[in-house]
């Protein structure tokens, strides 16, 4: 297979999909029109509701659902072969993905920028409503118990990514004041932003900066956390223009320059082969890896864990909370919610594209290992052994960036600077992660406490009201993620050693769990497109797909076993036994309540008025 042909041809269909089939859900289906009042300039605040250019919004939109998981969910996935992996990234971002970020962020947009969870009980029911919002305060707890670690975990693989990161915050700031206060145009900012950026990473690590990167990398996991959770409440207490916003703006800008150097790199190893070796010869870039393996050494079985270790890249259900949680309440107009929605979606499947090219053919134009080079089917081989080789995260970076180093070799990027290059890319991405899903869980928790106050019948008083405020939410979401954390790994001591481990003690869960979400979020969706009298016959088989894939993986998990690991169950693993069994009767009874209220039209609930009808 030419992997360049390859390569063109994705890029290809993403731009047809985007014109055509991202087209008609806008025009046909949601009818986006700028004539609407977006809830930006609605409820304008300064601080979550900001008016806010197109551009700015996808950075922001596009990285916080991006972050690590185009990258490692692809790497792990290409063990299974690099036809089916591709095959569910691209047909699936099209036809799952783009739709679900879109139909998110549309609903929440015509419901005062209200989250998805949140809507569920005004549009589905207010049972439906309370397991949804349960299901992502685990979910969330989840994300920033772990990334935390992972952080921490990508430093001390790619000290040199440390200043590069760190000087991205109060560069963020300074950007964000001179976008917000003094009205500059986004083309300076954007032109300064990757220049600076650029700059920290090719001296970052020169001089001092190499002492300081040394140490820092040297930090305890718990350390890193409680630094990184810090961190996170100050971000998102903050004016979303003054750092979250300026920080995606400048990552997203890192992000599409390093997908544009890697699509260069791409067609020079395609043209002229990779880096030429010491006798001036140039390795021809061809699939290194297998286009189907359906049982490799230690891994579970293809379905339905494919579709559960591919989630970003092709579907995932945090993109829900990033649509409905922040960019609606920063979209200034209607009519770019397809360029924002649909088109992050697409950008995100093509980088996990790249992702699955660098693993699969990357790879082969050399693998150093020891004294020795690797090269072909050889090095695809070494790095994806059996599973457990392949599946941890510093094997999965570890093979991501050694493909996508091999890139950037063909055209003259030194191995040192292109190491540096990836590893800010991947630790930049995980802390956007990390950032954006405490503003996010800051968002469930108050509407969670504000449904508690409502419902109290003496007075205003109580944990419901400190709640809802930004400080009290954003608090109670760092001291639950860093309790998560400081439980040490099974077996070990409880001591500081030890501690920042303890996310990692669910995260198995967490993959089927976020695709939960998809699939929850789709019933949102397809009530909403019900009751606007739309066609949902488009809708339905995404639906019963997320809803049907994670279902099908706790079971197996949960029960019976993966095929290459004993069950929860029969390893006495209680505490996800417990968690996976309750969040099975969960979506269970989700699926009840949702069908007996679609069933029963009389019953279904009326759209909130806002914003329904142009102003």
């Amino acid at each position: 297979m030419n992997v360049l042909l390859l390569a063109v041809l994705v890029f290809v269909l993403y731009l047809a999909a985007y014109h055509t089939y991202g087209r008609w859900l806008g025009r046909k289906i949601f009818e986006l029109s700028a004539a609407r009042v977006c809830p930006s300039r609605e409820f304008e605040d300064g601080r979550d509701y900001v008016p806010t250019s197109r551009g700015v919004v996808f950075g922001h939109h596009f990285t916080s659902i991006a972050g690590t998981g185009p990258i490692v969910g692809p790497a792990i996935g290409v063990i299974w072969g690099w036809v089916p992996a591709l095959v569910w990234v691209v047909f699936g971002s099209i036809f799952i993905g783009a739709v679900h970020d879109l139909g998110s962020l549309v609903v929440s947009l015509r419901h005062r920028g209200k989250s998805v969870g949140d809507l569920a009980g005004q549009l589905v029911g207010p049972r439906v409503r309370l397991l949804f919002m349960l299901v992502l305060v685990l979910a969330l707890t989840l994300v920033l118990a772990v990334f935390g670690l992972v952080i921490t975990k990508v430093f001390q693989q790619f000290p040199t990514a440390i200043f590069p990161c760190l000087v991205q915050i109060p560069l963020a700031v300074v950007i964000g004041l001179w976008l917000h206060r003094k009205g500059a145009g986004i083309t300076g900012a954007s032109l300064l932003a990757l220049a600076l950026m650029y700059l920290s990473v090719f001296f970052g690590d020169a001089g001092p900066l190499h002492a300081f990167n040394t140490t820092l990398a040297a930090m305890p996991v718990w350390a890193w956390t409680t630094l990184l959770l810090i961190y996170c409440y100050i971000a998102s207490v903050l004016p979303v223009w003054s750092l979250l916003q300026p920080r995606d703006f400048i990552n997203s800008l890192q992000l599409l320059s390093i997908l544009g150097l890697l699509v260069v790199g791409l067609a020079a190893a395609g043209i002229f082969g990779g880096a030429a070796d010491a006798d001036g010869a140039r390795p021809v870039l061809e699939m290194a890896g297998p286009a189907f393996r359906w049982n490799p050494e230690g891994a579970p079985m293809v379905m339905p864990f494919l579709f559960i270790t591919i989630a970003c890249g092709a579907v995932s259900g945090f993109h829900c909370l990033v649509s409905s949680g922040t960019s609606s309440k920063q979209l200034r107009c209607e009519s770019e919610a397809r360029f924002v929605g649909y088109g992050s979606m697409l950008t995100e499947g093509f980088l996990a594209t790249l992702v699955i090219l660098a693993c699969a053919a990357g790879l082969g134009l050399g693998l150093k290992v020891d004294d020795a080079v690797l090269r072909g089917a050889e090095a695809w081989r070494h790095q994806y052994a059996n599973f457990a080789a392949a599946g941890g995260l510093a094997a999965t970076i570890g093979a991501f960036v050694a493909g996508s180093g091999n890139f950037l070799a063909a055209i003259g990027i030194p191995t040192t600077a292109a190491v540096a290059l990836m590893g800010v890319f991947v630790a930049s991405f995980a802390a956007t992660t990390m950032d954006s899903a405490c503003r996010l869980q800051r968002y469930v928790i108050q509407e969670l406490a504000g449904s508690l106050r409502a419902s109290r019948t003496t007075g205003s008083g109580g944990p419901g009201g400190f709640f809802t405020g930004n400080h009290g939410a954003t608090l109670l979401a760092v001291v639950a993620a860093g309790a998560l954390a400081a439980i040490p790994p099974a077996g070990a001591e409880w001591n500081l050693k030890n501690a920042g481990n303890g996310g990692m003690l669910l995260w198995p869960l967490f993959g089927a769990m976020n695709q939960l979400v998809a699939g929850i979020s789709f019933i949102v969706i397809i009530f909403y497109v019900r009751l606007a009298r739309k066609p949902v016959w488009f809708l339905m088989p995404p639906m019963i797909f997320m809803l049907v894939m994670p279902l099908w993986a706790l079971v197996l998990q949960v029960f019976t076993g993966t095929g290459a690991a004993p069950s929860w169950l029969a390893t006495g693993n209680w505490p996800l036994v417990a968690i996976g069994t309750v969040s099975i009767a969960l979506e269970i009874w989700l699926i009840i309540e949702a069908w007996v209220l679609w069933q029963n039209r009389g019953m279904l609930p009326v759209p909130e008025k806002p914003n329904m009808e142009p102003s």
